[in-house]
């Protein structure tokens, strides 16, 4: 074939012959760019999954101010409720509250010496500080005082708790209360 009869057979085949160029380049660049598949199926994939967390983070934050003051104010709530470590006086007056308010006697209650965690241990928002309470009274009178203490103003954990009679048991004689606790407080 000349020069001349490609030229006519071209322009009398234009459609085909441009058809033919065009599926013959999609050819090679599908099979050119056939590697590279797999991996921009792993860049949609991580980028799906990023878009789903921000759309769910945007939705999620519609109501973020509102969630966070109800946080603050329960923490607040739950600092109100601790104790102090260092005021001995107010902590102790807390279980002569508890026993006006029960008609219970208290002997000698009394705060155990706390020694505050070492150097390398984990910084946490509270601790726990014991105390001991022996307390006399009738029954009903010494389960109140129990019932106070684990509903009372400050959070309160039993570590042992031991009642007993001081007399004869038959003829209603007083009962001994005696408590090992702990009281949650705020760490200095």
């Amino acid at each position: 074939m000349t020069g001349e009869e490609l030229m006519v057979f071209l322009r009398k085949h234009l459609i085909a012959v441009v058809c033919l160029a065009i599926s013959v380049l999609i050819a090679f660049l599908t099979y050119y760019r056939m590697d590279l598949v797999p991996e921009a199926e792993k860049v949609l994939a991580e980028k799906s999954a990023q878009g789903a967390l921000l759309a769910a983070n945007i939705e999620d934050s519609a109501q973020l101010k509102e969630q966070h003051a109800a946080l603050v104010a329960a923490n607040e709530a739950i600092t109100d409720r601790m104790i102090h470590i260092g005021q001995l006086a107010e902590n102790t007056a807390y279980f002569y509250r508890l026993e006006s308010e029960t008609g219970t006697k208290l002997s000698d209650p009394k705060q155990i010496p706390w020694t505050p965690p070492g150097k390398g241990s984990p910084k946490t928002n509270f601790t726990w500080v014991g105390f001991s309470v022996s307390a006399q009274g009738d029954y009903p009178q010494l389960l109140d005082l129990l019932r106070k203490l684990e509903t009372g103003e400050h959070y309160c954990r039993v570590d042992t708790c031991l009642l007993k009679p001081l007399g004869d048991q038959m003829r209603g004689a007083p009962l001994s209360l005696t408590v090992n606790l702990d009281l949650m407080a705020v760490p200095e």
